[in-house]
Protein backbone atom coordinates (compact mmCIF):
# COMPACT_ATOMS: atom_id res chain seq x y z
CA UNK A 1 0.00 0.00 0.00
CA UNK A 2 2.96 2.32 0.56
CA UNK A 3 3.67 2.29 -3.16
CA UNK A 4 0.21 3.66 -3.92
CA UNK A 5 0.81 6.63 -1.61
CA UNK A 6 4.28 7.15 -3.06
CA UNK A 7 2.92 7.02 -6.63
CA UNK A 8 0.29 9.64 -5.78
CA UNK A 9 2.95 11.87 -4.26
CA UNK A 10 5.17 11.53 -7.34
CA UNK A 11 2.22 12.32 -9.64
CA UNK A 12 1.67 15.53 -7.66
CA UNK A 13 5.40 16.33 -7.93
CA UNK A 14 5.22 15.80 -11.69
CA UNK A 15 2.24 18.16 -12.01
CA UNK A 16 3.80 20.86 -9.84
CA UNK A 17 7.16 20.62 -11.54
CA UNK A 18 6.03 20.97 -15.13
CA UNK A 19 7.45 23.99 -16.90
CA UNK A 20 5.33 25.42 -19.67
CA UNK A 21 7.71 25.84 -22.56
CA UNK A 22 6.55 28.39 -25.11
CA UNK A 23 7.77 28.85 -28.65
CA UNK A 24 9.90 31.94 -29.21
CA UNK A 25 7.87 34.79 -30.69
CA UNK A 26 4.47 33.09 -30.34
CA UNK A 27 2.91 36.27 -29.00
CA UNK A 28 4.12 38.43 -31.90
CA UNK A 29 2.25 36.79 -34.78
CA UNK A 30 -1.11 35.08 -35.00
CA UNK A 31 0.26 32.29 -37.20
CA UNK A 32 2.84 31.13 -34.65
CA UNK A 33 1.37 28.63 -32.17
CA UNK A 34 2.66 28.39 -28.61
CA UNK A 35 3.70 24.73 -29.04
CA UNK A 36 7.39 24.23 -28.44
CA UNK A 37 9.85 24.40 -31.32
CA UNK A 38 13.59 24.55 -30.73
CA UNK A 39 15.04 28.00 -31.46
CA UNK A 40 17.70 27.57 -34.16
CA UNK A 41 18.46 31.13 -35.17
CA UNK A 42 22.04 32.37 -34.94
CA UNK A 43 21.11 35.44 -32.88
CA UNK A 44 18.10 33.97 -31.04
CA UNK A 45 18.05 35.14 -27.41
CA UNK A 46 16.11 32.10 -26.22
CA UNK A 47 18.68 29.74 -27.77
CA UNK A 48 21.37 31.74 -25.95
CA UNK A 49 19.33 31.15 -22.74
CA UNK A 50 18.78 34.75 -21.75
CA UNK A 51 16.68 34.75 -18.57
CA UNK A 52 13.87 36.97 -19.82
CA UNK A 53 13.24 34.85 -22.92
CA UNK A 54 11.97 31.73 -21.16
CA UNK A 55 13.55 28.37 -20.35
CA UNK A 56 14.63 25.65 -22.74
CA UNK A 57 13.59 22.05 -22.05
CA UNK A 58 16.47 20.38 -20.22
CA UNK A 59 16.82 17.06 -18.33
CA UNK A 60 15.99 18.65 -14.96
CA UNK A 61 12.40 19.20 -16.02
CA UNK A 62 11.71 15.48 -16.54
CA UNK A 63 9.13 13.63 -14.47
CA UNK A 64 10.11 10.99 -11.88
CA UNK A 65 10.86 7.62 -13.50
CA UNK A 66 8.27 5.79 -11.36
CA UNK A 67 5.39 7.86 -12.83
CA UNK A 68 6.75 8.61 -16.28
CA UNK A 69 4.18 7.97 -19.06
CA UNK A 70 1.39 7.27 -16.54
CA UNK A 71 -2.10 8.74 -16.86
CA UNK A 72 -2.87 11.41 -14.20
CA UNK A 73 -5.09 8.82 -12.48
CA UNK A 74 -1.95 6.72 -11.82
CA UNK A 75 -2.79 3.91 -14.25
CA UNK A 76 -0.77 2.88 -17.30
CA UNK A 77 -2.73 4.04 -20.36
CA UNK A 78 -3.23 1.06 -22.73
CA UNK A 79 -4.74 1.43 -26.21
CA UNK A 80 -7.23 -1.35 -27.04
CA UNK A 81 -8.69 -2.23 -30.44
CA UNK A 82 -10.37 -5.61 -29.86
CA UNK A 83 -12.13 -7.31 -26.92
CA UNK A 84 -9.35 -9.93 -26.92
CA UNK A 85 -6.74 -7.24 -26.07
CA UNK A 86 -8.25 -6.89 -22.58
CA UNK A 87 -7.37 -10.48 -21.59
CA UNK A 88 -3.67 -9.86 -20.92
CA UNK A 89 -4.15 -6.69 -18.85
CA UNK A 90 -4.33 -6.16 -15.08
CA UNK A 91 -7.11 -3.84 -13.79
CA UNK A 92 -4.97 -2.78 -10.80
CA UNK A 93 -2.23 -1.40 -13.07
CA UNK A 94 -3.77 -0.62 -16.46
CA UNK A 95 -6.49 1.73 -17.67
CA UNK A 96 -8.15 1.08 -21.04
CA UNK A 97 -8.38 3.63 -23.84
CA UNK A 98 -10.40 2.41 -26.83
CA UNK A 99 -8.88 3.18 -30.24
CA UNK A 100 -10.44 6.00 -32.24
CA UNK A 101 -10.94 3.86 -35.33
CA UNK A 102 -13.06 1.27 -33.47
CA UNK A 103 -16.72 1.30 -34.53
CA UNK A 104 -19.62 1.72 -32.11
CA UNK A 105 -20.66 -1.95 -32.16
CA UNK A 106 -17.21 -3.24 -31.19
CA UNK A 107 -16.65 -0.27 -28.85
CA UNK A 108 -19.71 -1.20 -26.79
CA UNK A 109 -18.50 -4.80 -26.73
CA UNK A 110 -15.06 -3.72 -25.45
CA UNK A 111 -16.61 -1.36 -22.87
CA UNK A 112 -18.86 -4.10 -21.51
CA UNK A 113 -15.99 -6.60 -21.23
CA UNK A 114 -13.70 -4.01 -19.60
CA UNK A 115 -16.34 -3.00 -17.04
CA UNK A 116 -16.97 -6.65 -16.13
CA UNK A 117 -13.22 -7.14 -15.61
CA UNK A 118 -13.06 -4.00 -13.42
CA UNK A 119 -10.99 -1.75 -15.69
CA UNK A 120 -11.11 2.02 -15.74
CA UNK A 121 -12.12 3.20 -19.23
CA UNK A 122 -10.60 6.57 -20.10
CA UNK A 123 -12.77 7.40 -23.11
CA UNK A 124 -16.08 5.74 -22.32
CA UNK A 125 -19.11 6.52 -24.47
CA UNK A 126 -22.77 5.90 -23.87
CA UNK A 127 -24.72 3.75 -26.31
CA UNK A 128 -26.46 5.88 -28.92
CA UNK A 129 -30.14 6.42 -28.12
CA UNK A 130 -32.42 5.93 -31.11
CA UNK A 131 -35.44 8.27 -31.22
CA UNK A 132 -38.83 6.56 -31.01
CA UNK A 133 -40.38 6.57 -34.49
CA UNK A 134 -44.09 5.80 -34.84
CA UNK A 135 -44.64 2.67 -36.93
CA UNK A 136 -47.87 3.67 -38.66
CA UNK A 137 -49.68 6.82 -39.68
CA UNK A 138 -52.59 5.94 -37.35
CA UNK A 139 -50.41 6.37 -34.25
CA UNK A 140 -49.38 9.89 -35.32
CA UNK A 141 -53.03 10.87 -35.90
CA UNK A 142 -53.97 9.66 -32.41
CA UNK A 143 -51.15 11.77 -30.88
CA UNK A 144 -52.27 14.85 -32.85
CA UNK A 145 -55.88 14.54 -31.54
CA UNK A 146 -54.73 14.84 -27.91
Amino acid sequence: MAMVGETRRLLRVRDRKGARFKRDGFGKKKQISSSWRRPRGNHNKQRLQKKAKGPLPTPGYGSPIAVRNLHPSGYADILVFTPADIGALDPAVHAVRIGGTVGMKKRLDIQQKAEEAGFRILNIRAAPVKPAVPETAEETEEEDDD
